[in-house]
């Protein structure tokens, strides 16, 4: 009898989980991001990093991949006639993995309806410079990356805390005048994973990750719909876009290391402004008459009780080896590009630093 009542008990369990699950609606591979508790210190050495000493950053759930942007882009094949599609007052441009949008309006009015486009999808902004024309997110967490199997679509709601993807994402929003009163806008991504430090997997740390090309292009698109083309239109202006493939190398030049571009000073200049976002680098300014970056840049190996990357951000900690200022110049002539590294007085780099700095510049350009 006892027995009895157990398996009816457990079959009126099972039913009930059944009837909730059944009420779910699943994500999929949608993008969800949410930002919300704030983390703890993670150990992750600092190399590349964007600075922001006054800013409390939070964690939330865990990022996402554009898989389904990707796959949708692999099925429809791009046209290669040109590098540029238009479509009333935007037109979407590509060089290799780069995408920008061009938008015919001035910046000031674009700023709005970008600085609530990060909101909407779920983020907080850490940075929000209208000076120097920069946006950042907080570090978030695609929470639609979470497996909806039926435990987690009854009670991941109540305990949503306890799922975790192991992955965080933030986002830079880049915002460029034209020479021709419009706006040339730029969305790059860093990632982070937790990792196991020992066999027995009860200690983590974090890690970073390569850009991922498929969100900045998601989060294009997205934006598009934002300044108010249809997803049609979206869909349209992504899929022709031409890949162009244009080669980047790291050399010497008069001892000097350098890194060459087969383009034009016009693409190089975005190309290498997005490199320098997406790869961490704290741009303070520019000067695109004289082909300059100002930038900001800490040594990870000055010194070893450096505190962890997370822990930083977390805390709102400063670091302890103050950041080294540098100037990356881009000098052309004609479709070739010279990409150096200066100190900050302005005479040409050969220092350690400057080996790294154009080493990661190359392998981002690749």
């Amino acid at each position: 009898m006892e027995s009895h009542v157990n398996q009816l008990a457990r079959l009126t369990l099972l039913g009930l989980v059944l009837t909730l699950g059944a009420c779910t609606v699943l994500q999929g591979d949608k993008i969800d991001y949410k930002s919300a508790s704030k983390g703890a210190g993670l150990d992750v050495p600092p190399d590349l990093t964007q600075l922001a000493p006054t800013t409390r950053y939070v964690v939330p759930g865990g990022p996402v991949t554009a898989s389904g942007y990707q796959s949708a882009q692999a099925a429809t094949p791009a046209e290669p006639a040109t590098a540029v599609s238009k479509l009333d007052d935007m037109h979407l441009e590509r060089d290799g993995n780069d995408y920008w949008l061009v938008v015919d309006r001035p910046a000031d009015q674009l700023w709005g309806p970008v600085r609530d486009f990060w909101q909407e999808n779920g983020f907080l902004l850490t940075q929000d410079d209208r000076k120097l024309g920069v946006m950042q997110t907080d570090w978030a967490e695609n929470r639609a990356k979470i497996p909806q199997d039926i435990i987690r679509r009854t009670i991941g709601k109540v305990f949503d805390q306890a799922y975790d993807t192991g992955t965080r994402d933030k986002f830079r929003t880049r915002l460029q005048r034209d020479g021709q009163g419009g706006t040339d806008i730029f969305i790059t991504h860093q990632g982070m994973k937790e990792v196991y430090t020992d066999q027995m997997k009860t200690h983590t740390t974090w890690e970073p990750t390569s850009p991922d090309h498929g969100l900045e292009a998601e989060f294009l698109s997205r934006l598009m719909l934002k300044l108010g083309a249809s997803k049609e239109q979206a869909k349209t202006l992504m899929a022709s876009a031409a890949v162009v493939k244009p080669t980047a190398r790291m050399t010497t030049l008069n001892n000097h290391p350098v890194v060459q571009m087969d383009e034009d000073f016009e693409r190089a200049w975005r190309r290498v402004g997005l490199t320098l976002d997406r790869t961490g680098f704290t741009v303070e300014d520019r000067d695109r008459s004289k082909g300059l970056y100002f930038v900001r840049y800490v040594d990870p190996t000055t010194d070893n009780k450096e505190p962890g990357f997370f822990s930083k951000l977390f805390s709102g900690s400063k670091a302890a080896t103050p950041p080294l200022q540098y100037h990356i110049a881009l000098q052309s002539q004609g479709n070739a590009t010279t990409v150096s590294v200066l100190d900050a007085s302005g005479a040409p780099d050969t220092s350690a630093n400057a080996q790294r700095i154009v080493k990661v510049i190359a392998d981002d350009l690749k």
